[in-house]
Protein backbone atom coordinates (compact mmCIF):
# COMPACT_ATOMS: atom_id res chain seq x y z
CA UNK A 1 0.00 0.00 0.00
CA UNK A 2 1.24 3.54 -1.13
CA UNK A 3 1.72 5.48 2.22
CA UNK A 4 -0.75 7.78 3.41
CA UNK A 5 0.50 11.51 3.22
CA UNK A 6 -3.26 13.86 3.61
CA UNK A 7 -4.34 12.49 6.28
CA UNK A 8 -7.31 13.67 8.77
CA UNK A 9 -7.67 12.23 12.73
CA UNK A 10 -10.72 13.44 15.06
CA UNK A 11 -10.47 13.08 18.66
CA UNK A 12 -6.12 14.30 17.57
CA UNK A 13 -6.18 15.84 21.37
CA UNK A 14 -4.82 13.07 23.93
CA UNK A 15 -4.96 9.22 23.47
CA UNK A 16 -4.90 6.86 20.27
CA UNK A 17 -6.12 10.36 18.51
CA UNK A 18 -2.88 11.88 19.54
CA UNK A 19 -0.57 8.66 19.12
CA UNK A 20 -1.85 8.30 15.52
CA UNK A 21 -0.92 12.09 14.92
CA UNK A 22 2.38 11.08 16.09
CA UNK A 23 2.84 8.22 14.61
CA UNK A 24 2.35 9.26 11.14
CA UNK A 25 4.06 13.05 11.38
CA UNK A 26 6.73 12.85 8.79
CA UNK A 27 8.01 15.17 6.37
CA UNK A 28 6.01 15.42 3.18
CA UNK A 29 3.27 14.36 5.29
CA UNK A 30 -0.07 17.07 5.69
CA UNK A 31 -2.05 16.17 8.86
CA UNK A 32 -5.41 17.47 9.92
CA UNK A 33 -6.21 17.36 13.13
CA UNK A 34 -9.71 17.79 14.49
CA UNK A 35 -10.66 18.17 18.15
CA UNK A 36 -12.46 19.81 20.70
CA UNK A 37 -9.89 20.93 22.77
CA UNK A 38 -7.36 23.68 21.39
CA UNK A 39 -4.65 23.65 24.05
CA UNK A 40 -3.80 20.44 23.98
CA UNK A 41 -4.65 20.45 20.10
CA UNK A 42 -1.86 22.45 19.58
CA UNK A 43 0.36 20.98 21.84
CA UNK A 44 -0.44 17.89 19.31
CA UNK A 45 0.20 19.94 16.20
CA UNK A 46 3.60 21.58 17.68
CA UNK A 47 5.17 17.81 18.32
CA UNK A 48 3.65 16.48 15.20
CA UNK A 49 5.44 19.80 13.19
CA UNK A 50 8.91 19.21 14.75
CA UNK A 51 8.63 15.69 13.24
CA UNK A 52 8.40 17.37 9.68
CA UNK A 53 4.95 17.06 9.31
CA UNK A 54 2.41 20.02 7.69
CA UNK A 55 -0.75 20.21 10.23
CA UNK A 56 -3.91 21.99 10.30
CA UNK A 57 -6.19 22.44 12.95
CA UNK A 58 -9.10 23.24 13.99
CA UNK A 59 -11.32 22.79 16.87
CA UNK A 60 -14.92 21.28 15.85
CA UNK A 61 -17.17 19.08 18.08
CA UNK A 62 -18.19 16.06 15.60
CA UNK A 63 -21.96 16.98 16.78
CA UNK A 64 -21.95 20.21 14.65
CA UNK A 65 -22.04 17.97 11.28
CA UNK A 66 -22.85 21.03 9.22
CA UNK A 67 -19.57 22.84 10.38
CA UNK A 68 -17.89 19.27 10.41
CA UNK A 69 -18.57 18.40 6.86
CA UNK A 70 -18.09 22.02 5.25
CA UNK A 71 -14.52 21.93 7.19
CA UNK A 72 -13.91 18.53 5.71
CA UNK A 73 -14.97 19.13 2.69
CA UNK A 74 -12.86 22.16 2.04
CA UNK A 75 -10.19 20.42 3.18
CA UNK A 76 -10.48 17.39 0.68
CA UNK A 77 -10.98 20.10 -2.21
CA UNK A 78 -7.47 21.84 -1.47
CA UNK A 79 -5.25 18.52 -0.45
CA UNK A 80 -7.19 15.79 -1.47
CA UNK A 81 -7.38 13.01 1.89
CA UNK A 82 -5.47 9.58 1.60
CA UNK A 83 -6.90 8.31 5.44
CA UNK A 84 -9.88 9.42 7.40
CA UNK A 85 -9.62 8.37 10.60
CA UNK A 86 -12.74 8.86 12.79
CA UNK A 87 -11.04 8.20 16.64
CA UNK A 88 -13.35 10.74 18.43
CA UNK A 89 -15.58 9.53 20.92
CA UNK A 90 -16.37 9.75 24.92
CA UNK A 91 -17.44 6.99 27.61
CA UNK A 92 -20.12 7.50 29.80
CA UNK A 93 -22.34 3.99 32.37
CA UNK A 94 -22.97 3.60 35.68
CA UNK A 95 -21.75 6.01 38.33
CA UNK A 96 -19.72 4.97 41.95
CA UNK A 97 -23.58 5.08 43.60
CA UNK A 98 -24.94 2.46 41.20
CA UNK A 99 -26.86 5.12 39.19
CA UNK A 100 -27.39 3.90 35.53
CA UNK A 101 -27.01 6.86 32.53
CA UNK A 102 -30.30 8.16 31.70
CA UNK A 103 -32.08 8.62 28.18
CA UNK A 104 -30.51 11.87 27.91
CA UNK A 105 -26.39 10.64 28.48
CA UNK A 106 -26.85 7.30 26.17
CA UNK A 107 -28.07 9.82 23.06
CA UNK A 108 -25.34 12.08 23.55
CA UNK A 109 -23.14 9.10 23.72
CA UNK A 110 -24.26 7.50 20.65
CA UNK A 111 -24.31 11.33 18.58
CA UNK A 112 -20.71 11.59 19.54
CA UNK A 113 -19.51 7.81 19.00
CA UNK A 114 -21.69 7.00 16.34
CA UNK A 115 -23.29 9.99 14.41
CA UNK A 116 -20.03 11.58 14.99
CA UNK A 117 -18.10 9.20 13.31
CA UNK A 118 -20.26 8.53 10.52
CA UNK A 119 -20.88 12.33 9.31
CA UNK A 120 -16.85 12.32 9.58
CA UNK A 121 -16.70 9.58 7.33
CA UNK A 122 -19.10 10.44 4.82
CA UNK A 123 -17.90 14.42 4.51
CA UNK A 124 -14.84 12.65 2.50
CA UNK A 125 -17.07 9.17 1.19
CA UNK A 126 -18.15 10.88 -2.28
CA UNK A 127 -14.59 12.71 -2.99
CA UNK A 128 -12.99 9.43 -2.49
CA UNK A 129 -15.05 7.33 -4.59
CA UNK A 130 -14.98 10.21 -7.51
CA UNK A 131 -11.07 9.29 -7.34
CA UNK A 132 -11.61 5.84 -7.02
CA UNK A 133 -9.12 5.47 -4.15
CA UNK A 134 -8.90 6.31 -0.12
CA UNK A 135 -9.31 4.71 3.13
CA UNK A 136 -11.65 5.22 5.96
CA UNK A 137 -11.04 3.57 9.47
CA UNK A 138 -13.89 3.67 12.12
CA UNK A 139 -12.52 3.54 15.69
CA UNK A 140 -14.77 1.13 17.91
CA UNK A 141 -13.77 -1.04 20.37
CA UNK A 142 -13.90 -4.47 21.78
CA UNK A 143 -16.91 -3.82 23.35
CA UNK A 144 -18.38 -4.23 19.85
CA UNK A 145 -18.04 -7.78 20.43
CA UNK A 146 -18.32 -8.08 24.34
CA UNK A 147 -21.13 -5.07 25.27
CA UNK A 148 -19.78 -3.83 29.02
CA UNK A 149 -22.64 -4.26 31.67
CA UNK A 150 -21.85 -1.05 32.88
CA UNK A 151 -22.10 0.89 29.61
CA UNK A 152 -24.79 0.20 27.84
CA UNK A 153 -24.89 3.42 25.32
CA UNK A 154 -20.95 3.09 24.71
CA UNK A 155 -21.32 -0.65 23.96
CA UNK A 156 -24.09 0.48 21.37
CA UNK A 157 -21.99 2.74 19.91
CA UNK A 158 -19.29 0.76 19.14
CA UNK A 159 -21.04 -2.16 17.79
CA UNK A 160 -22.54 0.23 15.53
CA UNK A 161 -19.73 1.05 14.05
CA UNK A 162 -18.44 -2.42 13.51
CA UNK A 163 -21.51 -3.38 12.02
CA UNK A 164 -21.87 -0.06 9.62
CA UNK A 165 -18.05 -0.39 8.87
CA UNK A 166 -17.81 -3.66 8.21
CA UNK A 167 -21.28 -3.33 5.82
CA UNK A 168 -20.02 -0.46 4.12
CA UNK A 169 -16.53 -1.92 3.23
CA UNK A 170 -18.50 -4.49 1.69
CA UNK A 171 -20.52 -2.03 -0.69
CA UNK A 172 -17.46 -0.27 -1.52
CA UNK A 173 -15.30 -3.57 -2.73
CA UNK A 174 -13.38 -2.57 -6.04
CA UNK A 175 -14.19 0.68 -6.04
CA UNK A 176 -10.85 1.61 -4.39
CA UNK A 177 -11.93 3.03 -1.45
CA UNK A 178 -11.35 1.22 1.58
CA UNK A 179 -13.06 0.80 5.25
CA UNK A 180 -11.41 -1.08 8.30
CA UNK A 181 -12.49 -0.90 11.97
CA UNK A 182 -10.46 -0.51 14.01
CA UNK A 183 -11.36 -2.54 17.72
CA UNK A 184 -8.85 -1.65 20.74
CA UNK A 185 -9.20 -2.63 24.18
CA UNK A 186 -8.08 -0.70 27.07
CA UNK A 187 -5.37 2.16 25.99
CA UNK A 188 -4.37 4.94 28.36
CA UNK A 189 -6.15 8.08 27.32
CA UNK A 190 -8.45 10.55 28.75
CA UNK A 191 -11.55 8.03 28.35
CA UNK A 192 -9.81 5.21 30.03
CA UNK A 193 -8.78 7.70 33.34
CA UNK A 194 -12.51 7.89 34.06
CA UNK A 195 -12.72 4.25 33.73
CA UNK A 196 -12.44 3.09 37.63
CA UNK A 197 -11.80 -0.47 37.42
CA UNK A 198 -10.31 -3.49 36.17
CA UNK A 199 -8.41 -2.74 32.72
CA UNK A 200 -6.29 -6.20 31.94
CA UNK A 201 -3.67 -5.67 29.00
CA UNK A 202 -3.58 -2.23 29.23
CA UNK A 203 -1.99 -0.79 26.62
CA UNK A 204 -0.23 2.38 26.53
CA UNK A 205 -0.92 4.76 23.15
CA UNK A 206 1.59 4.83 21.11
CA UNK A 207 1.63 1.17 21.02
CA UNK A 208 -1.86 1.21 20.05
CA UNK A 209 -1.39 3.31 17.16
CA UNK A 210 1.53 1.44 15.96
CA UNK A 211 -1.01 -2.19 15.66
CA UNK A 212 -3.65 0.44 13.97
CA UNK A 213 -0.89 1.69 11.93
CA UNK A 214 0.05 -2.04 10.68
CA UNK A 215 -3.39 -3.08 10.14
CA UNK A 216 -4.24 0.17 7.92
CA UNK A 217 -1.27 -0.37 5.69
CA UNK A 218 -2.66 -4.26 5.44
CA UNK A 219 -6.30 -3.24 4.70
CA UNK A 220 -7.20 -5.39 7.44
CA UNK A 221 -11.19 -5.52 8.35
CA UNK A 222 -10.92 -5.65 11.88
CA UNK A 223 -8.13 -4.56 13.56
CA UNK A 224 -8.48 -6.05 17.23
CA UNK A 225 -6.18 -6.15 20.14
CA UNK A 226 -4.66 -7.11 22.10
CA UNK A 227 -5.12 -10.78 20.84
CA UNK A 228 -6.08 -12.37 23.85
CA UNK A 229 -8.65 -10.13 25.10
CA UNK A 230 -9.94 -9.48 21.16
CA UNK A 231 -10.71 -13.46 20.77
CA UNK A 232 -12.17 -13.69 24.35
CA UNK A 233 -14.10 -10.80 23.04
CA UNK A 234 -15.14 -12.81 19.88
CA UNK A 235 -16.00 -15.66 22.24
CA UNK A 236 -18.23 -14.01 24.60
CA UNK A 237 -20.71 -13.62 21.49
CA UNK A 238 -21.51 -17.23 21.67
CA UNK A 239 -21.06 -18.29 24.95
CA UNK A 240 -24.49 -19.36 27.16
CA UNK A 241 -25.26 -15.70 29.13
CA UNK A 242 -24.16 -16.73 32.35
CA UNK A 243 -20.94 -17.93 31.58
CA UNK A 244 -20.39 -14.83 30.07
CA UNK A 245 -21.53 -12.50 32.89
CA UNK A 246 -19.06 -14.71 35.26
CA UNK A 247 -16.83 -14.46 33.12
CA UNK A 248 -16.95 -10.47 32.84
CA UNK A 249 -18.14 -10.12 36.61
CA UNK A 250 -14.38 -9.12 37.51
CA UNK A 251 -14.70 -6.59 34.84
CA UNK A 252 -17.08 -4.25 36.01
CA UNK A 253 -16.71 -0.58 36.32
CA UNK A 254 -18.11 2.69 37.23
CA UNK A 255 -17.07 6.20 35.54
CA UNK A 256 -15.51 9.16 37.76
CA UNK A 257 -18.56 11.49 38.71
CA UNK A 258 -15.99 14.39 37.96
CA UNK A 259 -13.68 14.19 34.20
CA UNK A 260 -10.59 16.09 33.64
CA UNK A 261 -10.73 19.41 32.33
CA UNK A 262 -9.23 18.02 29.00
CA UNK A 263 -11.96 15.13 28.62
CA UNK A 264 -14.28 15.11 25.57
CA UNK A 265 -16.91 13.66 28.00
CA UNK A 266 -16.85 16.23 30.81
CA UNK A 267 -19.42 15.95 33.30
CA UNK A 268 -20.69 19.42 34.97
CA UNK A 269 -20.41 18.98 38.90
CA UNK A 270 -24.19 17.87 40.29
Amino acid sequence: MTTPNRIVITGASSGIGAALALHYAAPGVMLILIARNETRLATIATAARAKGAIVETASIDTRDTATLTAFLTASDSAHPIDLLIANAGVLEGRTADGTLEDFATAARVIEINLLGALATAHAVLAAMRSRNRGHIVLVSSLAAFSPLTDAPAYSASKSGLLSYGLALRAALAGTGVTVSVACPGYVESAMTDTHIGEQPMKLKAPQAATLIARGIAAKQAVIGFPRPLYLGSLLSAIIPEPLRLFFTKSMRFHVAAERPPHCYGQRRPR
